[in-house]
Formats: structure tokens, sequence, C-alpha cells
């Protein structure tokens, strides 16, 4: 069973969500984080989203995050075997289909933490995008309402056409 695909108008608290959660993982994993970002659509003031606040940590080396499994764990983030990703780790807070919050760890700098803020930016900056995605997101949480890895698999295509609209854009901004 795949866990339901509702959207919410937002919130406001996601931001404060963030925050707390934020203190609480840094605290669990002291220096060894070397950057966290709130990212996803709880990112995006005015996005409506499902209720999930993402977060992305990034590590100096993937292969040591083995060692931070136990911290996490004791702050309620438990870890989440995703052999589909290939560059980060996933953790899950709350129980399997009702998770509260994402974190998704990967190493600084890397392809994976670059993208996620290329494009959580791009949405933050460019309002009549991130009202195309809600739109489309709207249609696939309609057609997808008990297939979340549809949903989420039909919004990518989305999402790299706008890292790739991001990349010029830096890369033209670069140029002048």
């Amino acid at each position: 069973m795949n866990p339901i695909v509702k959207l919410h108008a937002y919130d406001p608290n996601w931001a404060q969500q963030f925050e707390f959660e934020k203190n609480r993982i840094l605290a669990a994993l002291g220096d060894k984080a070397h950057g966290i970002e709130h990212i996803g659509s709880t990112s995006i003031k005015g996005l409506k989203a499902k209720p999930i606040i993402d977060i992305l940590v990034g590590v100096p080396n993937l292969d040591e995050v083995s060692s931070y499994v136990r911290a996490l764990h004791d702050i309620d983030f438990d870890y989440v075997p995703k052999p589909e990703f290939k560059d980060r780790l996933f953790f899950r807070k709350g129980p399997w289909g009702q998770g509260i919050c994402h974190l998704h760890i990967c190493e600084m700098n890397s392809s994976e933490w670059i993208e996620k803020l290329l494009f959580r930016d791009y949405l933050r900056l460019h309002p009549e995008v991130a009202e195309q995605y809600a739109k489309l997101k709207t249609e696939l949480a309609s057609k997808y309402p008990f297939d979340r890895p549809t949903y989420t698999k039909n919004k990518e295509p989305f999402i790299q056409s706008i890292i790739e609209k991001a990349r010029e854009e830096i890369h033209s901004k670069g140029r002048s």
C-alpha cells in the first residue's frame, strides 16, 4: 500500500518546524553536519505541499553516515534504505506512510546538494514557475492519489527542466 498523496495549502509553521528539527539534528550530529537546509515544497512560501518537512544535510563523506544512524534514531529519525538513491541516504521521522519529516543526507557540494538547492532557490525567485509547479502537483495528486511513487516520478521532468534553467541563468550571469 502506498501513502496517500494529499496536498495542503502553504503553512507558515513549516518554517518553524524546520528550525526545530534543524536544531535537534545539529545537536545530534554536531560538527559532522557541514550544512543543513530546508528543501522541498514546504520551503517555498505560498506553495501547496504534502505536509512533510524535507531537510537536506551536507556531510564531508557519505561513507561515514552509517555512524550517524544511532544519533539520528535517538531523535526519532529512522534510516530507510533506498537503493534507488545513489548519492544520498534517507531518514524518515514518523510512521511509514505518515512521515512528518524526511531527512536527506548527501556530501556537501555534491551534485545532489547543488541540484536540490538550485531547484528550491529558482522557485523562490520565480513565483510564476512555483505556480506552474503547484498546478502540476495538483494535477498529479488528483490523477495518482494512491500512488506516491508515480506522483513523484511524474514531477521529475519538470524538476530537471528547472534545474537546467537555474544552471543556465547562473552561467549567463557569470558571463555578463
